[in-house]
């Protein structure tokens, strides 16, 4: 089955996750390019909206990913990465982007 993840849309959002923890590591976007060097590389390739370039995930830092399986929603407009990470996944050297937290002041339940 082949699928047109870019018939809507240039860019999609890529979730990344540790393929062992389940841990979410960062969000990126890919175009098709992106996608199929991916793919043919093993290793995560994205589109820099910020610098309007394709980046290969620690080509600079050596923290890289290998990407271990891609799936993709029921829309088939977001991709799902698991990989084995290689050192920090965000660039501020966390292990992954999503580590600070919104106080959303207390328990929200309704009475």
């Amino acid at each position: 089955m082949t699928v047109d993840f870019f018939r809507k849309l240039e860019l999609i959002p890529a979730i990344i996750q540790d393929a062992g923890t389940g841990d979410v590591l960062m969000l990126a976007y890919m175009n098709e390019e992106s996608l199929d060097r991916t793919i043919k590389t093993g290793r995560t390739w994205f589109w820099s909206r910020s610098r309007g370039c394709l980046w290969n995930k620690g080509e600079t830092s050596g923290h890289y990913q290998i990407v271990r399986e891609i799936l993709y929603d029921c829309d088939e407009d977001t991709l799902l990465i698991k990989v084995d990470q290689i050192g920090a996944a965000c660039h501020t050297g966390n292990r992954s982007c999503f580590y600070r937290a919104l106080d959303i002041g207390g328990d929200k339940s309704e009475k």
